[in-house]
């Protein structure tokens, strides 16, 4: 699932641009302020950056450079400053896109859909988090630059953590991801053991184990 970080103050339009967003399958981490949007970032990363630039706590310019001198994210600025050094400020700053308002929610949508399809043309061949890279079109890990041995089931487990970096996933729902399609019968001891077996290859600081609610990936990850 494909995330975006939408950083906008205005508590009613960042639910409703979410809400809109969200009907369009992507997973949307919202923030009122650049200091949540930045731990957000740094904890979680984001596939696109939706950010409004004048904030409580500072301007969204500065929080885009931040984003474009750390990652390739698609950045798109989404504010009422509407003049002609206003929107080249935005593209200077890194922006693939700025949108004034009032605008069409409709528009919003078209833009971020073309933009994600983009993005998967570009950068979905390989994921990087820490010193953890994975070359999806190889079905290779590196960490640190040396290739691990991951099984086959390894590799879809580490893959879909680092898709959903950030979000809890409950061993029900990575039974039903990794195991379910191939309709095998296993338990949820099966998600345990091959956690474990992940996390003594990897290390122990990038999967953590929310007592009583499942397992976290811990950092940002990016694609390229």
């Amino acid at each position: 699932m494909k995330t975006i970080l939408l950083l906008e103050d205005d508590k009613s339009l960042n639910r409703g641009i979410s809400f809109a967003l969200q009907k369009e399958g992507y997973q949307v981490y919202s923030a009122f302020t650049i200091a949540e949007a930045k731990e957000s970032f740094h904890l979680k990363g984001a596939d696109m950056v939706i950010s409004d630039i004048t904030l409580p706590d500072g301007s969204g310019l500065e929080f885009g450079q931040m984003v474009r001198e750390e990652s390739d994210t698609c950045l798109l600025y989404l504010t009422a400053l509407d003049t002609e050094i206003d929107i080249v400020n935005g593209y200077d700053s890194g922006a693939d896109d700025y949108i004034t308002k009032p605008f069409s929610l409709m528009v919003l949508i078209s833009k971020v859909n073309a933009m994600m399809r983009r993005l998967t043309g570009k950068d979905a061949n390989v994921l990087v988090s820490k010193d953890i890279e994975v070359r999806l079109n190889e079905a290779k890990v590196y960490q640190s630059g040396q290739e691990l041995s991951l099984s086959k089931t390894e590799m879809q487990l580490l893959i879909y953590l680092l898709e959903n970096a950030g979000q809890i996933l409950s061993k029900e729902t990575i039974l039903d991801k990794i195991w379910g399609i191939d309709g095998q019968f296993v338990d949820d001891n099966t998600v345990t053991v091959n956690i474990s077996r992940l996390r003594n290859k990897l290390g122990t600081d990038y999967i953590s184990n929310v007592r009583g609610l499942g397992y976290l990936w811990n950092g940002a990850v990016t694609r390229k």
